[in-house]
């Protein structure tokens, strides 16, 4: 079994999305750890704030097996086929890390960029794994977080 982290978002009936996303990924992952849901703006386009957080899992899956059974997922709750990068989502769930591998594996690039550059990835998989590692710099994601560009932070902890 190889460990996975999992970032969750929606903007579309969030809290509705959001357990029903996760109901799916007990579902086909068994039992999983989560971080906080935060709420932040939506980045690269306006629309309503989204709703995040971080899940932590093991897996017998490959990573191609298991990107391609996320985007089942997403696809049953809802999200467009043809839905652009930057657009509203009934739910999104990326693979951010598998293991310790690096690079790109069955077309996926690991770790996701994301978990580096986007606080609504990065706060909560610091909360979630601090001392765990990025397979890529090797600093934990606490160090990560300390050291993350705070100052236009708008991300507030909602219920789920």
């Amino acid at each position: 079994m190889t460990a996975i982290f999992l970032g969750l978002g929606s903007n579309v009936q969030p809290a509705h999305h959001l357990a029903v996303g996760l109901d799916a990924l007990r579902a086909l992952l068994g039992a999983l750890r989560c971080s906080a849901v935060y709420e932040g703006a939506a980045v690269g386009f306006d629309g309503a704030p989204f709703w995040n957080l971080v899940v932590q899992a093991e897996t017998d899956l490959s990573v191609g097996e298991l990107a391609r059974t996320l985007r089942d997922i997403e696809y049953a709750h809802g999200r467009a086929r043809n839905a652009t990068r930057y657009s509203d989502r009934t739910l999104d769930i990326d693979l951010l890390l598998y293991g310790a591998c690096a690079g790109e594996v069955d077309g996926v690039v690991l770790p996701r960029d994301d978990v580096l550059a986007q606080a609504f990835v990065l706060r909560p998989l610091a909360e979630l794994a601090p001392d765990a590692r990025h397979p890529g710099t090797g600093r934990t994601f606490a160090d990560h977080w300390q050291s993350f560009d705070q100052t236009a932070l708008a991300l507030t902890e909602v219920s789920l």
